[in-house]
C-alpha cells in the first residue's frame, strides 16, 4: 500500500473510519479502505475504540482485523493493476462462479497471506507464480 510502519497503517485506518463516521470527504484510497471495513462490521469496535497497539495471536484464535483489510487492500491494488498478470482474470472467473466477491475475496487473500509469510520466512520477493498456482487450486 504505502507503509510498512505497522502502528502508521492502524491510525490510518482508524482515521478513515472517524472520518467515515463524521461524514467528511474521503480520498480515493480512503474510499477503498471504508469500503472494506463496511464489508467488516466485526471490526468496527476495534477500529473505533481499539487498542491500536494490541497484538493479534492466532494461536489464541484472534484475526488481526488490520492485517486483514490490509490484504483486502493489497489484493484491489493487484486487481487494478492486474499484478501479477492473471489476477484480474482468475478473480473475474471466480466471481461467475462463486458469485460472491467478498468470498472469492477471501478465498485469494488466504494464498496471499501464504505467498508473503513465505516470502518472508524466506527473505525473498513473493514468488508470483506459486501465487498464482496457489489461486487456480483455491479458487477452483
Amino acid at each position: 500500500m504505502f507503509t510498512q510502519n505497522r502502528d502508521q497503517m492502524r491510525q490510518f485506518f482508524s482515521t478513515v473510519w472517524q472520518k467515515h463516521q463524521q461524514e467528511q470527504k474521503l480520498e480515493p484510497l480512503e474510499t477503498i479502505v471504508r469500503d472494506v471495513m463496511l464489508a467488516h462490521p466485526e471490526y468496527h469496535t476495534q477500529l473505533t475504540d481499539g487498542d491500536l497497539d494490541k497484538d493479534f495471536l492466532p494461536e489464541m484464535g484472534q484475526t488481526n482485523p488490520f492485517l486483514h483489510v490490509g490484504l483486502h487492500i493489497a489484493l484491489h491494488e493487484q486487481l487494478m493493476t492486474n499484478r501479477p498478470i492473471g489476477i484480474r482474470a482468475a478473480y473475474s472467473k471466480a466471481v461467475r462462479k462463486i458469485q460472491d466477491k467478498h468470498e472469492v475475496e477471501h478465498k485469494m487473500m488466504e494464498c496471499l497471506a501464504e505467498s508473503l509469510w513465505s516470502a518472508q520466512r524466506n527473505r525473498t520477493t513473493p514468488d508470483e507464480q506459486s501465487y498464482l498456482q496457489c489461486l487456480k487450486k483455491q479458487l477452483s
